[in-house]
């Protein structure tokens, strides 16, 4: 059974932990590999490789980590197939999304390479007589990414890339579930030119999270996950007085208006409800519908394409399949008692994708599209976040209800809204409760030279991944005020060119 290890200082590193966890192919319910479970002993020395390195690191020209970055791009490029075949193998999500799972994260790679003029500082001449004033926005140190199962490569590359870039070294916590993206982006950096110790990899559970984030080593961590895991992490990484933004779950709605492009509405709401099997955290898991008339021809049109919809293996040969098995089978099992719980609490169930069998992997964790109609908010299906193919329809008489709705939710991560009016999408753009919003697009994730994060319970920390708070995340201001004592000018200038002597 091949073991996936860590990588420290610049290699792969053989732990001598003698605890592992298993690592299987979601589609075919067999175990692949295993992952080494670090021990204290292999933590501690990946933080001391990352410390060793950044005085050398941070010492380096912007420039020249700009240029790594730009040869790590070019191998990402160079590699994003077989990269994309590591994530379906070991998420399970189709090939297709696996490659845009890279390409968002090649997206940050290529904002990091932009670090020169991102990093710069400013400068303001005269602030008092003879008295200038620039500021400097220095590295923390080693910084740390304890990142999720669903994007073992978009995820990453919403951190180190920056935090590489601005100077710091970084250490990347991997999910258990799918870690061998990880070793693979390790080699990469160091082909792309980082120095070894700038990178390093430590593969593990709660053992390994509690050492770094106690560590009085790490300067800053950076999570993404559920939210009673991100505010632990907040919380504890806060306590150590570390530096820490972490993102957690979502329930993220959206509001049909009842002169929507239902077509449009569908086609969208279809894709961001089931694609990677809802595990998103921006997946769409709940449409409140302003009306009947809205709702019946939304359920309508879903239920046709539900039907036509393809679900098998992440990677086969011919057509490709429009959706995935969910990561594991204790992942498939939750998802299938939220399902009964919808039921017995009264809400209707359209679409059952509990016995959904695939052909040649009836071992898989499949689960088909699950649809149901008239749920009302105080049904476990609407509070609690499934992270699973599960699409929640609820009805309201008005714009204003729907609204309340939505802002009354816990989470605050993205929202969407379906509408041809311009001025309501205008007011729901102002007044919704949300970090990410989208007007007639259903996922709204931001560009890399934007920032992501929600609001409420979707975050904890004060700044966003990537864009402009990633950079002020991974760096330190410091202010200098200059003043100079006034000189003594040579006036006569014929000895300019003579040799000077003491």
């Amino acid at each position: 059974m091949e073991t996936i290890q860590n990588f420290i200082n610049g290699h792969v590193s053989m732990s001598k932990s003698e605890r592992f966890s298993p690592v299987f192919n979601p589609a075919s319910g067999e175990q692949t590999r295993q992952v080494v479970l670090s021990n204290e002993s292999d933590t501690v020395a990946a933080i001391v490789a990352a410390e060793s390195a950044f005085p050398g690191w941070s010492k380096t020209s912007p420039l020249k980590r700009a240029r790594i970055m730009f040869a790590f791009k070019a191998l990402l490029e160079s590699n994003k197939d077989k990269l994309a075949r590591i994530i379906s193998n070991e998420h399970g999500k189709v090939y297709s999304d696996a490659m845009g799972e890279i390409t968002r994260g090649l997206e940050v790679v290529e904002y990091a390479c932009g670090i020169p003029h991102l990093q710069k500082g400013e400068h303001s001449a005269n602030v008092g007589s003879g008295v200038d004033s620039h500021s400097l926005m220095q590295p923390l140190g080693v910084c740390v990414g304890i990142t999720p199962f669903n994007f073992p490569a978009m995820v990453p590359m919403w951190m180190f890339p920056i935090a590489l870039a601005t100077g710091n070294t970084f250490i990347l916590k991997p999910s258990e579930k799918d870690p061998s993206l990880a070793l693979q982006l390790a080699d990469m950096l160091k082909k792309a030119g980082l120095p070894d110790g700038v990178f390093n990899v430590v593969n593990g559970d709660k053992q390994v999270v509690d050492i770094l984030l106690s560590d009085p080593r790490v300067q800053a961590v950076s999570f993404v996950g559920s939210t009673p895991i991100a505010e632990y992490i907040y919380n504890t990484a806060s306590s150590y007085g570390k530096r820490c933004q972490a993102l957690g779950g979502a329930k993220n709605h959206c509001l049909l208006m009842p002169d929507a492009d239902i077509d449009m509405a569908a086609n969208a709401i279809i894709g961001a409800a089931y694609g990677s099997a809802g595990e998103r955290c921006m997946a769409l898991s709940v449409v409140v519908a302003v009306g009947d008339q809205a709702a019946d021809e939304l359920i309508g049109n879903l239920k046709a394409q539900i039907k036509k919809m393809t679900i098998g293996p992440g990677i086969v040969e011919g057509p490709e399949n429009d959706m995935g098995p969910v990561v594991t089978a204790e992942h498939k099992a939750k998802i299938c008692s939220f399902i009964d719980i919808g039921e017995k609490q009264g809400a209707e169930l359209l679409v059952d994708g509990r016995q959904l069998i695939v052909e040649g992997n009836e071992k898989g964790y499949f689960i088909g599209p699950t649809l149901f109609d008239h749920v009302l908010p105080e049904m476990t299906i609407y509070k609690e976040e499934i992270f699973g193919p599960v699409l929640a329809v609820l009805r309201v008489p008005n714009y204003k209800t729907g609204l309340e709705l939505i802002n009354s939710c816990e989470y605050g991560n993205g929202t969407a809204i379906f509408t041809r009016d311009g001025e309501t999408a205008r007011e729901f753009s102002e007044s919704v409760l949300a970090g990410m919003v989208g007007v007639n697009v259903p996922i709204p994730v931001p560009m890399a030279f934007h920032s992501f994060g929600g609001w409420k319970r979707s975050i904890f920390g004060p700044l966003n991944v990537h864009g402009s708070d990633g950079v002020r995340f991974y760096t330190k201001m410091k202010t200098v005020t200059t003043r100079w004592p006034a000189s003594i000018r040579l006036e006569d200038h014929t000895n300019t060119f003579t040799m000077p002597t003491m």
